[in-house]
This record gives structure tokens, C-alpha cells and sequence, in this order.
């Protein structure tokens, strides 16, 4: 399944023999920016999800061994929230799990690596491998899709920016 937003393709693919969702982006930006605007939590909250939801950080403490929860927000209520805990945080990579708060048994452990590509690029891949395949098709049927694609959309405005 591939999605074309404003600027960049963003590639998501559920696997055939685990129950994986590997999503991939390009970015107008160096590693050093995306990573900041995935681990600080007021940039985070600006460019994740989808359009029609904001985001509200209840939770982050961005470092190996900290933790995370946040809700997607819609006319001033939660809708969905999440919570996870950062197993590793290094410059080129992010490993947490991540869990919806609706589905608390269903923990999915991601990695996301950051790239470096030519002219100030970056690649992200994000990998989720989640408890079951019942689990994976769940997540992809859930308009996550929307999220994501939306959700890097902002993020390209974000660091445009931030430059």
C-alpha cells in the first residue's frame, strides 16, 4: 500500500511471513532535524496524525529507559490515546513499543531508523512488529494509513518551518 501526499511518497507494507508494518519517507531535512522532531515533545505534538486531530502530550521523557503517552484529540476531547516506553534512543535510531490504550494487550515493538541522504536528506523507516497478524491488519484497517500520511505532511511543513 503506498500513499502520495504533497511532496514525497510514503511506502507502507504489511509482511507476508511476520506481522510487520514497515513504513518509508523521505524528508526535505538532515537527520539531526527529523530526529528532534520526533523526540521533542512539542514539535512531536504539532506534526502527528492526521488533520483533523491534534495531539496532546500527557507523558514524555524521551531518553532509553524513559517512557511516553499522549492522546489524539478531536473538539476537545480524547479519542484515542497511546503509551509506550523508549527502549533506545540514539541519534540514528528510535526503539520503543507502543500500545493503544482501547487494545492494552496488543503491544508492538517499533524501530524507526533515520538515514542520511544526499543534500540534507533523510530516509525514515519505521518498522512495528506487532503481537499477531489479527493485531497487524487491525492497526491497518484503523485509518492509520490517513495518520501517517497526513501526519508526515505536517511534518514536512514543520521543518520547512524550522529550517
Amino acid at each position: 500500500m503506498s500513499t502520495t501526499d504533497t511532496k514525497h511518497e510514503t511506502e507502507i507494507t504489511a509482511g507476508t511471513t511476520l506481522p510487520t508494518i514497515v513504513v518509508v519517507r523521505e524528508f526535505d531535512a538532515p537527520v539531526d532535524r527529523v530526529h528532534r522532531a520526533w523526540t521533542d515533545p512539542v514539535l512531536f505534538a504539532q506534526w502527528l496524525g492526521p488533520k483533523s486531530l491534534t495531539t496532546r502530550i500527557e507523558q514524555w521523557d524521551c531518553r532509553t529507559g524513559g517512557s511516553w503517552r499522549y492522546s489524539s484529540i478531536r473538539d476537545g476531547e480524547a479519542i484515542a490515546s497511546f503509551f509506550g516506553s523508549f527502549h533506545e534512543i540514539r541519534a540514528d535510531r528510535i526503539v520503543q513499543t507502543f500500545t493503544y490504550v482501547g487494545f492494552p494487550d496488543g503491544v508492538a515493538l517499533e524501530t524507526i531508523q533515520f538515514d542520511a541522504l544526499a543534500g540534507d536528506r533523510t530516509r525514515i523507516t519505521s518498522t512495528m512488529l506487532v503481537d499477531s497478524f489479527e493485531g497487524r491488519d487491525g492497526l491497518l484497517s484503523s485509518g492509520m494509513d490517513v495518520g501517517v500520511t497526513e501526519g508526515y505532511v505536517k511534518l514536512d511543513e514543520l521543518l520547512g518551518r524550522t529550517a
